[in-house]
């Protein structure tokens, strides 16, 4: 599916970090990687001074996502508290693999070693197979050392035939073009009456420096999921660590928020990585107007995929993506298993239901206080 912006959207444009990313979107062919030395590969944990070359091979290798960025380090272990193991595989020619890991514990998630926690996807990022090899050995050896449960890695791709795996999750995804005119027709007609409702009732798009608007329709659409909201501190962090690749984007009518999302954008990719709406919302159908704007965004400067972000199949948030015409990819999330079992990932749990029933019970106001200190173990 191929999403057709115009004018509509945006009046003024200026230089802005989307032209940024287009501009570099295309990542290096992967024979620049093949060509480096294989051999006296060692493994090591980032440091401070690493931070740069760090995020130069990430940047430059296609296995790479946004969640293997060296900032994630100082996020998690400064907002969560866990403790991190950012590793990476190097030789004369220079950093070959990176695999970033957090040591978490939790009574549903137990004692894990997970790439990534808070991220959709990370795993192994590497240059070439020896690369890889080396990085995995090492995650092992570093989960018995540590006598974790389990380790886990998030990934498209299963690298482990024989371990346990969840598959429950699927990215949503399209693909972006600019054109002179936006091209209505291009999304599904359900969704062309949802935005043009939207329209009637008013409704505005504005980017925000600061995350105060977003959090009231965010942490509103989690207390109705059942969800604890992550702590405010956490959003603030995200959007001072990546900067112009952390992008807030928010819905108004009549000056008040009713839908927003937090946007990440990676080498031509943006995806809405947090995003919720109010009830007001549903009235007006204010996240259909959010994906569109969101689409127009990206789609007029330049990126050339929307990334919709993880969700369950069967889910209720995976019925609204496959509405808007966005395509399945699948997430594997593997589990090599040292003692006890995989971690709890079933909504449909009996320990999961009774705690979101309740969880939609409560005042915002409360469900805000409390929710910070119990999200940390939901990663």
């Amino acid at each position: 599916m191929t999403f057709i912006l115009g004018t509509g959207h945006y009046t003024s444009i200026a230089k802005t970090p989307f032209d940024s990313q287009a501009e570099n979107s295309a990542p290096p062919p992967a024979t620049s990687f093949a060509a480096r030395n294989r051999v006296d590969l060692r493994v090591d944990t980032l440091g401070d001074a690493d931070f740069s070359r760090w995020n130069e091979f990430v940047f430059a290798c296609p296995d790479a996502s946004f969640f293997h960025r060296a900032e994630w380090r100082s996020i998690i272990e400064n907002i969560f508290g866990w403790r991190t193991h950012f590793l990476y595989a190097e030789n004369a020619g220079g950093l070959q693999g990176v695999l970033p890991l957090a040591e978490v514990k939790g009574r549903l998630i137990g004692h894990a070693l997970i790439s990534l926690p808070y991220c959709v996807q990370a795993g192994i990022a590497a240059a070439n197979q020896p690369a890889r090899d080396a990085l995995d050995a090492a995650a092992q050896n570093l989960a018995l050392a540590l006598d974790v449960d389990y380790l886990e890695y998030r990934t498209p791709c299963r690298a482990h035939a024989d371990w346990a795996c969840d598959e429950s999750y699927v990215l949503f995804k399209a693909e972006l073009s600019a054109a002179a005119a936006y091209n209505f027709s291009a999304i599904p007609g359900k969704r062309r009456a949802m935005v043009r409702k939207a329209q009637r009732a008013g409704l505005r798009c504005a980017i925000e420096d600061d995350v105060e608007h977003f959090l009231r329709a965010y942490s509103e659409a989690m207390r109705k999921l059942g969800s604890p909201v992550y702590p405010r501190r956490y959003f603030t962090e995200l959007k001072a660590a990546f900067g112009s690749d952390c992008e807030v984007m928010t819905i108004m009518q009549d000056g008040r928020t009713i839908a927003a999302a937090m946007s990440f954008l990676f080498r031509g990719e943006t995806m809405p990585y947090y995003a919720g709406g109010t009830e007001q919302a549903r009235a007006v159908a204010g996240n259909d107007f959010l994906y569109w704007e969101l689409l127009g965004r990206a789609a007029q400067h330049g990126l050339h995929t929307f990334n919709a972000g993880r969700s369950r199949l069967g889910g209720g948030s995976s019925g609204f993506k496959k509405l808007w015409g966005f395509k399945p990819e699948p997430l594997h999330y593997e589990y090599r298993v040292l003692r006890g079992r995989t971690p709890i990932n079933d909504p449909d749990d009996p320990r999961y239901r009774l705690f979101t029933a309740l969880w939609r019970r409560l005042p915002l106001a409360l469900a805000n206080k409390l929710g910070p200190s119990l999200s940390r173990n939901i990663c």
